[in-house]
């Protein structure tokens, strides 16, 4: 349902733009065309799993690099693992938060076909992976809260990442953010698959926009693994408990972040403002406690996810 009414909500912005660049702007006719996109954006109510992964993944909902922008003060970027090259599908550096020094670190896309090609379309190598631990323990050292935001479909499954050490890298991380001694906070702004998003997923607090998506892997995925079928990718959706709603009945994630109706694309201002606000809350509660309790609350924070879900695995 809703790959259609986006497409329609479409045709109608190119259409005010076009009549907005004409020599004579016909203002009856954009007011039409407006009160058209209001009511179908008002049908977005209600979404099934499977309308969310299509938001998830739309090309137009914020990336990494529009949340650093809009939330972030002073961003300075930090490249290379020190090992082997630099990945551009991590992204990640030092800013400030409301004057307090964080790390940042995300997985980017790119926001057109040239970038998407460079940064692998946001699946991570060894090397990225590497890169997000290297910064990691340099904000561990120096006591800066990290902040991650979650948007990939997994890391990249290719011959020469499993040569360079994809699953080492990846169980490397988790076994380090397990134990960090500094607030560690998650947010998954898109879709987050499988070990390449829990890399950077060990956090103490776990934050989802509401049209966001987090999973063990892709539901094509699922599906070809369970009926040998990719088409009954829509089927396999309701059968992951992979949306926001779940996965916080579940606990495996604290809080679930609105969105705007039609999906973060629509209003990104609307989204930077509230994931500002619960970035904000959360740090809040985080710096009050020490370094071994940090590390504690984390451990205990994964060892208690709800056994029902656990089953779902």
């Amino acid at each position: 349902m809703i790959k259609e009414i986006d497409e329609k909500i479409t045709e109608i912005e190119l259409e005010i733009e076009k009549l907005k660049n004409e020599e004579i702007v016909d203002e009856a006719q954009i007011y039409v065309l407006k009160r058209q996109k209001h009511d179908l954006v008002r049908m977005c109510k209600d979404l099934d799993a499977h309308d969310k992964v299509y938001l998830a993944r739309h090309k137009k909902r914020p990336k990494i690099t529009d949340y650093i922008d809009n939330i972030f003060e002073d961003f300075f970027e930090q490249k290379g693992d020190a090992l082997g090259k630099e990945d551009g599908s991590i992204y990640g550096g030092i800013a400030l938060y409301k004057g307090l020094p964080v790390t940042v670190i995300g997985h980017r896309k790119g926001n057109d076909l040239q970038e998407n090609i460079k940064c692998n379309f946001g699946m991570p190598g060894p090397e990225g992976y590497r890169k997000a631990l290297r910064l990691m323990k340099q904000a561990e050292k120096f006591g800066r809260p990290i902040i991650t935001f979650i948007d990939t479909p997994g890391a990249y499954p290719g011959l020469e990442a499993e040569t360079n050490g994809q699953s080492i890298a990846i169980a490397t991380n988790l076994a380090k953010m397990s134990a960090l001694k500094v607030p560690v906070i998650a947010v998954v702004t898109g879709e987050g698959s499988s070990g390449g998003a829990l890399a950077i997923g060990v956090a103490n607090s776990v934050l989802m926009l509401e049209n966001a998506v987090y999973s063990i892997l892709s539901p094509e995925g699922y599906a070809t693994i369970l009926w040998k079928d990719s088409s009954r990718s829509a089927e396999a959706c309701d059968m992951m408990k992979l949306t926001a709603k779940d996965l916080y009945n579940y606990g495996v994630i604290d809080d679930i972040i609105p969105e705007p109706l039609g999906g973060a694309h629509l209003n990104p201002k609307n989204v930077y403002k509230n994931v500002d606000k619960h970035i904000s809350k959360e740090l809040e509660k985080l710096v009050k406690l020490n370094p071994d309790e940090l590390a504690k609350h984390r451990y205990k924070k994964f060892r208690n996810i709800d056994s029902n879900y656990m089953n779902l695995l």
